[in-house]
C-alpha cells in the first residue's frame, strides 16, 4: 500500500494464502486475475485518451498469452456480453454514457475470468432505472462464471436485494454482520438507522431520520 496508508491487520487470507506476505510480483498477479474490481465513476477510472477497446486489451495481455486472432475475439466477446454495441468497441470514454462506459468498466473486471469480483459503489453514478440494470449485470455475469461478488455500497434496499449477507463497517470497523434479508429487522443501533433513513413513500413529506455522530457505534455488541 502507497504510503501514508498502511495496513494495520496482521494477517490478510485469501483462498488459504496469507496476501501480506505475497511479493509484488505475486500481487500483479492477483490484480485483475484472481481479483477484480469495477469502479465508481467511469468517467475517472477510464482512461480518456485510449479507446474502450485498448484499455481491455490492456488488461488481457498483462494475464494471458494469446495470439491477436485470439485476443480480439475474446474481447470482442466480453464487450457484446456486457452490453457494449459494437460500433462502441472503438470509442473513447468521453464519447459514451454513464451506463455504457460501467459495461466498459465491466468488461475489463471480467475479461480474465477472476474468482472475486468487488464491485465499489458501482452504481452511485447512475440514474434509478441504469442502477438495477448494470447490477443485474453483473449479478448474471457472477452466476455465469462462478464468480464471488463483494459489493460495496451505502444505498442498502439495493444490498438486500442483490446481497446475501451484509457486513456494515463504522469509520473502518466492522460493526455489524447479518443477512440481507434482515436488514428491515436490524437490532444494531447503526444498521437500523441507516435502514432507516432511506426515503420511500410511506415517509413521503415528513423528515427522514439523521444519524447521531455523537454515539460512537465502535464496540456496540450486536445480535444479528
Amino acid at each position: 500500500m502507497r504510503k501514508p496508508g498502511k495496513v494495520s491487520a496482521d494477517k490478510l487470507h485469501f483462498m488459504g494464502d496469507d496476501l501480506l506476505a505475497y511479493s509484488p510480483k505475486q500481487w500483479n498477479q492477483l490484480r485483475g486475475k484472481t481479483i477484480s474490481m469495477v469502479l465508481q465513476d467511469p468517467r475517472y477510472a477510464l482512461n480518456p485518451v485510449k479507446t474502450i477497446y485498448q484499455q481491455v486489451e490492456e488488461t488481457v495481455k498483462l494475464h494471458q498469452k494469446l495470439s491477436h486472432k485470439d485476443r480480439h475475439a475474446l474481447i470482442t466477446e466480453t464487450l457484446l456480453s456486457v452490453g457494449l454495441p459494437e460500433q462502441s468497441i472503438s470509442r473513447y470514454p468521453g464519447e459514451l454514457s454513464g451506463g455504457m462506459g460501467q459495461r466498459a468498466m465491466i468488461a475489463i473486471a471480467l475479461i480474465n475470468n477472476p474468482t472475486v469480483l468487488i464491485a465499489d459503489e458501482p452504481t452511485s453514478a447512475l440514474d434509478a432505472q441504469l442502477r438495477h440494470q448494470i447490477l443485474e449485470l453483473i449479478i448474471t455475469q457472477c452466476a455465469q462464471r462462478d464468480m464471488a461478488l463483494l459489493l460495496i455500497s451505502h444505498d442498502l434496499p439495493l444490498v438486500a436485494e442483490y446481497c446475501d449477507r451484509v457486513m456494515v463497517m463504522y469509520q473502518g470497523e466492522q460493526v455489524d454482520e447479518l443477512e440481507a434479508k434482515a436488514l428491515p429487522q436490524a437490532t444494531h443501533p447503526y444498521t437500523r438507522t441507516l435502514w432507516t433513513c432511506r426515503p420511500n413513500a410511506s415517509t413521503y413529506g415528513t423528515q427522514l431520520p439523521v444519524l447521531d455522530r455523537t454515539l460512537n457505534f465502535k464496540g456496540t455488541p450486536y445480535a444479528n
